[in-house]
């Protein structure tokens, strides 16, 4: 039986980096081709080598890498109207890259054509023969990007079938139908791929645009209909609304449809794929993100919960493992005691599902939640709490007060003091801080008296900071949520504080950031079960 091999272009160093926000140094791209090279992607769009100098320093910098697997594109246009293709500054650019592939794009609309070039039909195509002609000339693999192929198609389908006539005459390896502006349905890009299958020779790769928020169903719908190749980044990045999602199609294809797109070894990479290039693009990964997501196999009501622990296909669409995503179970006032029981289990905490003690747990989380704690989104609180009601945890510091002093001068900016006083190992511990603020002074305080005890503390550090109004109608005197991620050592983990003064609600969350992760470094517990019964029910009322 035939391979039904699907081949991946990623073009998120170009194509990619053309979105709102999104900045990568030369060293940033170096990092992601790596990474993608490893996950079994043919092709890396590297750039636009004639557009500036910085996608130049990238083809420099990465001859001096031996990828295992990809081989790296560089992109560019056509030559220009009146312009020998040999004598083109653009096509010259893209063989002094170096790289093997080139790709380049064309007008496939009439529309562009007359309208964008001012040219005509007739040089439009000549400039398309004699491009991919000089390219192939120079020994380069081409990829030829029919741009706007959709639109043009729809406006003038014999003109657009000319265009690809005229790449595949000269030699084009590779013939790619681009959705530029996004907007075409799935039906017509099967049709029209369909047709384009049986009137050309060459293979057709697909680049959909996500502007109708079609482009994974597009790019679906080309493959079933005979493209071979797909291109589109990492995340969906890219212009206006992004390019398609490679790790929506991936799965897509493979799991679902039986195409081979990445070698099975590698598809549980998918996951710190996505969450990888999110971090260095400084993009923010959407914790519904379908697949890779954080909630992406989260289950928060209890009897979707209940359901699947007994069986986990009654609401998952896929086992998160084969992408290398976790299921989570989330507890709020939503849950039953299955989503208890599960997340207990996930601690490896012993729960006797018929004991009151465990209805009160719920009970009291659903409390919590009423007077604003959010534990969907502070499960290192969570955890704490079940593990101080299991009795299985307790404190290794209490708080005997704190003081906050600001001063502001017309000399210099306002300075934030802490002093910080609390029972550590049965002593008094005073200690004072600086900071640029009120919480960032708290933390320091707080850390400056623990060190000496937990020096690991140094280690761990303060990565994200939210504050929110619960309720907007109390003005100045409502209550607000402050929510904490911290990290170590690439882990993270986030924590929760409510309060109606915004420094208390602040404490409590770095106080359990710390203590979760004191927890977590397997210091041993120095209270009794009764006494941490004691704070549970203080915590309570």
């Amino acid at each position: 039986m035939t391979e039904k091999k699907i081949n991946l272009y990623d073009t998120t160093l170009r194509d990619g980096t053309q979105g709102e926000g999104i900045s990568l140094s030369v060293e940033d791209k170096v990092k992601i081709a790596v990474r993608l090279d490893q996950f079994g992607v043919e092709w890396i769009e590297g750039g636009w080598p004639g557009s500036n100098p910085k996608d130049m320093a990238f083809f420099e910098r990465i001859k001096e890498l031996s990828l295992q697997h990809a081989k790296v594109a560089a992109f560019g246009s056509t030559c220009r109207p009146n312009v020998k293709a040999e004598d083109d500054e653009n096509l010259r650019a893209l063989i002094q890259s170096g790289a093997g592939v080139t790709t380049i794009f064309g007008k496939s609309w009439d529309l562009h054509v007359t309208e964008a070039l001012k040219t005509t039909l007739e040089e439009n195509l000549r400039m398309i023969h004699d491009s991919v002609r000089f390219l192939k000339s120079q020994g380069r693999t081409v990829m030829f990007d029919a741009e706007h192929f959709f639109d043009g198609y729809k406006a003038n389908p014999d003109y657009a079938l000319q265009v690809l006539a005229a790449a595949q005459e000269a030699g084009a390896d590779w013939l790619v139908l681009c959705d530029t502006n996004g907007g075409t349905l799935p039906h017509e890009v099967s049709q029209i791929v369909g047709h384009v299958c049986s009137q050309v020779t060459a293979p057709i790769g697909i680049h959909p645009h996500n502007d109708g928020e079609l482009a994974v169903a597009n790019a679906i719908a080309a493959v079933q209909a005979g493209a071979t190749q797909v291109q589109g980044t990492v995340n969906g990045i890219g212009e206006r609304c992004g390019n398609v999602n490679l790790i929506s199609v991936i799965p897509n294809l493979q799991l679902k449809l039986g195409y081979t797109c990445v070698p099975a070894e590698n598809l549980p990479q998918l996951t710190s794929l996505a969450r990888y290039v999110a971090e260095i693009a400084n993009h923010v990964l959407g914790n519904n993100t379908p697949f890779v997501g954080k909630s992406a196999f989260a289950h928060k009501g209890g009897i979707h919960v209940s359901a699947v622990l007994k069986n986990p296909q009654t609401y998952e669409h896929l086992e998160p493992e084969q992408i290398g995503n976790r299921r989570r179970v989330l507890v709020s006032e939503l849950a039953g005691q299955s989503n208890l029981l599960a997340k207990a289990e996930e601690l490896n905490l012993s729960i006797d599902q018929g004991q009151p003690h465990t209805k009160q747990m719920i009970q009291t989380i659903k409390e919590r939640e009423y007077q604003g704690y959010q534990y969907e989104g502070a499960e290192a609180s969570l955890t704490l709490l079940l593990k101080e009601a299991s009795g299985e945890l307790s404190e290794w510091f209490s708080l005997e007060s704190f003081k906050i002093l600001m001063e502001k001068s017309q000399e210099r900016a306002i300075l934030s003091e802490a002093m910080v006083k609390l029972h550590v190992n049965g002593q008094t511990v005073h200690t004072a801080a600086e900071g640029n603020g009120p919480v960032n002074a708290l933390d320091n305080a707080l850390r400056k008296a623990l060190e000496g005890e937990f020096p690991e503390l140094s280690q761990m550090h303060l990565a994200d900071y939210k504050v929110r109004v619960l309720d907007e109608s109390e003005a100045t005197a409502a209550k607000v949520r402050v929510l904490i991620e911290s990290k170590h050592e690439g882990e993270s983990w986030s924590t929760v504080g409510v309060s109606t003064n915004v420094i208390e609600a602040s404490w409590e969350a770095l106080a359990d950031s710390i203590r979760y992760f004191l927890w977590k470094q397997g210091y041993e517990p120095r209270t009794t079960t009764e006494d941490a019964e004691v704070r549970v029910g203080i915590v309570n009322h």
